[in-house]
């Protein structure tokens, strides 16, 4: 199982397509799941499912608003992460899991349950750090929403705060630029932090913790 984490607008799910094509495997989108648990929630019972609930114009808000409430509901759903990951271990088969409120923090747990299950779970982050080039993704995947600037910078916080959590989970980031060989460095990135994990894992006398 691999996990793909990174901010909305970077290419996640095309990647993690190619990656299930190239791997046999199936993709898991985490937005499905994410829209599921809302839905028969309230505020009331999850309020850091809800956070965004009765905002009529997101694009109000300033932007360290925003990032602030995306931060908090990625911290809430982190249990639905781990959710997921342990259904999937359940079942022999490849899948890739991708969405924008993976956070590093559930996917390392998520790799823990792994270990312990005798079962691989990798994990890696898209770091994109040009608003201009997630502003032209969101033309392309959306063009009936125009120009979508502070969702890009947003994006662009967002991504840079991933990149920072799984750097001190020791998780990997990889730049989604140049494009063409992202899915190539992908696989190098997770290898190198396969043999990492092992190593530490031995040196610890034990499992990745």
């Amino acid at each position: 199982m691999l996990l793909v984490g990174g901010a909305s607008g970077v290419g996640k799910s095309r990647a993690a397509a190619e990656l299930a094509v190239s791997a046999g495997a199936f993709v898991v989108e985490f937005d499905d799941v994410v829209s599921a648990v809302q839905h028969i929630t309230t505020a009331e019972g999850h309020p850091g499912l809800h956070l965004f609930d009765g905002i009529a114009d997101v694009d109000g808000l300033d932007v360290g608003r925003v990032l602030e409430l995306q931060i908090a509901t990625a911290r809430a759903l982190e249990p639905a992460v781990v959710g997921v990951v342990r259904n999937r271990l359940t079942v022999d088969v490849p899948a890739v899991v991708e969405g924008d409120y993976l956070t590093p923090a559930a996917v390392a747990q998520a790799m823990r349950e792994g270990v312990e299950a005798g079962r691989s779970v990798r994990g890696v982050f898209l770091h994109e750090d040009d608003g201009a080039r997630i502003v032209a993704n969101y033309a392309e995947r959306e063009p009936e929403g125009g120009v979508q600037t502070q969702r890009a910078e947003v994006g662009v916080r967002y991504s840079r705060w991933l990149a920072e959590e799984a750097a001190r989970y020791g998780l990997p980031v990889v730049e989604c630029r140049p494009w063409g060989t992202l899915t190539e460095r992908i696989g190098h990135a997770v290898a190198r932090a396969a043999v990492g994990n092992a190593g530490r894992a031995e040196r610890l006398g034990g499992g990745v913790r």
